[in-house]
């Protein structure tokens, strides 16, 4: 099974990504902030980080890039709904998927299934 870290700040959104992840099939651990997802990277292995970028403390960007020190094979998406804020993160995570808000939970699914092609396909 898929493993998923998601780091949103928002409460509901949180709550709201988690359910939809879960029943599109994937293994959700979801935190409030970069603050505490960093030492969750650490400890333990996810196929995906799903981050906001707009956090405090540590921001989405900052956590990829830690992430991608601790654990290169995990792939990251962020999610954000400042364009400009976009842009940074196109130049300092070049290789992570951006979903911009507002967008619908399908959406979401879907961009994550296409990161897990390959891996779905030889689990079939």
């Amino acid at each position: 099974m898929i493993r998923i870290l998601l780091a949103e700040d928002d409460t509901a959104m949180r709550s709201y990504l988690t359910r939809a992840l879960e029943k599109a099939g994937y293994s959700v651990v979801a935190v409030a902030s970069g603050i505490e997802a960093l030492p969750m990277i650490r400890t333990e292995i996810y196929d995906l980080l799903l981050s906001d970028i707009v956090m405090p403390e540590m921001d989405g960007i900052e956590l990829a890039q830690h992430c991608n020190e601790i654990s290169p094979q995990t792939k990251v998406m962020f999610i954000t709904g400042f364009a400009a804020v976009s842009l940074r993160a196109g130049r300092e995570a070049p290789h992570a998927k951006m979903l911009s808000k507002p967008f619908h939970l399908n959406d979401l699914v879907m961009e994550v299934e296409r990161l897990f092609e390959d891996e779905i396909a030889l689990s079939l």
